[in-house]
């Protein structure tokens, strides 16, 4: 009897573990390898789309606490879509060269609202004069702050410090980039769950069913899941709208859930050209240009995790420092254009588009540069621009949902190269991970108690310096991590191989891999002027 119903013993290849990628294949256009015009121009339009989320959700948190009106916001969308595709030109171009889309950042919001309530502009009575006044003042210090990632990335700061950077200590920085960001996930669904929830459902069953349910030659549900399921969610979002179904809903569910309460349509000009200084001449501060300045430096951090990512799911290589330190340092430059056209944000990596890249399978350069086409385009032509601008942000909550996911997974991806039975991978990675998120939890709980920050001192550009660093998970787990792996033991050779220090040799220098050249080299000619070490 024994023996008779059991299964076979398993093959000596089954009991091997998977095989450590440098490439993540199964990739079906990488970096260098652009799919055929149509399908590019398609890829590029849903890019633009997933970017609209943030480039809607900053300037509507910040514009009407500026003293704003809906024509003001549409305005500042505008230029901050402008200033995106400049960004993301510049960055694929001359920059890492990664399919990195350059949106704005949340970090930034926080000294922002410092300056918004800084005692010189409250005794303004004219909403509109305090709105120019706190847009020069935001501009001031983003043009100070723009320095410090400009100086480290050029000067080659940034990329000494990348040196460093092992696939250890590089898991709980890129994690917490995508996972660190959940609060813009499910609670912005449920602000309106009857449109978002079936937004995340259609694009799980589209993007993860359908293609092995229905047999088609090419990819396509996986590959347009978004735009197949934002028109089917927003046209389901109008007919509710439009057949009265919030006409004695609470105010704030309308503005969540109906179609056509962003103001952003009524507000926004046919045709404009947004252009420097458009708000009037720039007004500077010492206290605020620090806390900006320091928010500026998380976010540098916070890129650098999503860059990785990027370079990971357009089927590159790993990214050297000194490619690193180049995009830094563009990202800078991108700060200091938004400052001067005044989008009162600075500049980071798109999470979301990242997670794109993972969903659809497309690290394609000349998807996102089409992409960046486009946010120039409709923002330019204002009012086609804003249609799209006014879909409903719990939609946007949900991709949220699918993409943020996507980068804390690659995260957790290069601990393929780790020892992951090494009690020192496993207390480096562990308490990284705990304190990236205790650490901002606190912070952040105790200052929507309190209403201010735990560092709580006159100087409140001082506090900022403080509060929003240890509010960033990315940054608080990164720094952490980088810290403990390059003082424990540091010097013993079996803790390098534990570490995977050794996986990233081959990159850490430009010259030694022969695919470095071929993902990151500058185009016409410019390594010659321009060298990367």
């Amino acid at each position: 009897m024994a023996g008779g119903g059991a299964a076979p013993p398993p093959k000596q290849e089954e009991l091997q573990p998977h095989q450590v990628k440098d490439q993540l294949p199964s990739v079906s256009y990488c970096i260098t390898s652009p799919p055929p015009w149509p399908e590019a121009v398609i890829l590029g339009f849903q890019h633009y789309i997933v970017m609209l989320g943030t480039s809607v959700i900053i300037p509507s948190a910040l514009v009407p606490q500026m003293g704003g009106g809906n024509e003001e916001k549409a305005r500042v969308i505008q230029t901050l879509l402008f200033v995106a595709g400049i960004n993301t030109l510049c960055q694929s171009f001359f920059g890492t060269r990664l399919p990195a889309v350059m949106g704005g950042s949340y970090t930034i919001v926080a000294p922002t609202i410092s300056i918004i309530l800084a005692g010189r502009y409250s005794n303004e009575a004219d909403p509109h004069e305090k709105f120019l006044r706190t847009m020069r003042g935001t501009q001031g210090a983003l043009i100070i702050a723009s320095t410090i990632q400009i100086i480290l990335g050029f000067s080659g700061l940034w990329r000494n410090v990348v040196r460093f950077l092992s696939p250890l200590s590089a898991v709980p920085l890129i994690s917490l980039a995508g996972f660190g960001l959940y609060e813009l996930g499910f609670p912005g669904v449920a602000k309106c769950v009857e449109i978002g929830l079936p937004e995340i459902i259609l694009l799980l069953v589209f993007s993860q069913y359908l293609p092995h349910v229905i047999h088609v030659a090419k990819p396509v549900f996986d590959r347009f899941a978004v735009i197949f399921t934002i028109a089917i969610v927003w046209l389901y979002a109008y007919i509710l709208t439009a057949s009265g179904a919030y006409k004695n809903a609470r105010p704030k569910t309308q503005v969540h859930c109906r179609v056509d309460r962003s103001g952003i349509i009524s507000g926004a000009p046919w045709i404009r050209v947004p252009f420097p200084f458009q708000w009037g001449a720039p007004t500077f501060d010492a206290g605020e240009s620090f806390a900006m300045m320091m928010a500026s430096f998380v976010a540098l951090v916070e890129s650098t995790g999503t860059f990785i990512a990027v370079s990971r799911y357009a089927s590159a290589t790993m990214i050297p420092p000194s490619v690193l330190g180049r995009g830094i340092g563009w990202q800078g430059i991108g700060t200091l254009i938004g400052a001067f056209f005044g989008t009162a944000n600075g500049t980071a990596v798109s999470v979301e588009n990242a997670g794109l890249l993972a969903l659809t399978h497309v690290g394609s350069r000349r998807v996102v540069q089409i992409s960046a086409g486009f946010m120039i385009f409709f923002s330019i032509l204002g009012k086609f621009g804003a249609i799209f601008a006014s879909i409903p942000l719990p939609i946007f909550a949900a991709l949220y949902c699918i993409f943020f996911a996507y980068i804390g997974a690659c995260g957790l991806s290069f601990l393929q190269f780790c020892n992951l039975n090494s009690f020192r991978t496993k207390f480096i990675v562990g308490f990284s991970f705990f304190m990236g998120l205790s650490v901002p939890q606190y912070f952040n709980e105790y200052t929507s108690v309190a209403g201010y920050g735990p560092v709580h001192t006159g100087a409140r550009w001082f506090n900022d310096m403080i509060n929003v660093p240890f509010a960033s998970k990315p940054f608080v787990a990164g720094l952490i991590a980088y810290f403990l792996d390059n003082t424990i033991q540091r010097r013993d050779n079996g803790v390098r191989r534990d570490r995977g220090y050794h996986w990233w040799d081959k990159f850490r220098s430009f010259k030694t891999d022969t695919r470095s050249e071929e993902f990151y080299s500058l185009p016409f000619n410019l390594n010659k002027f321009f060298p990367s070490v």
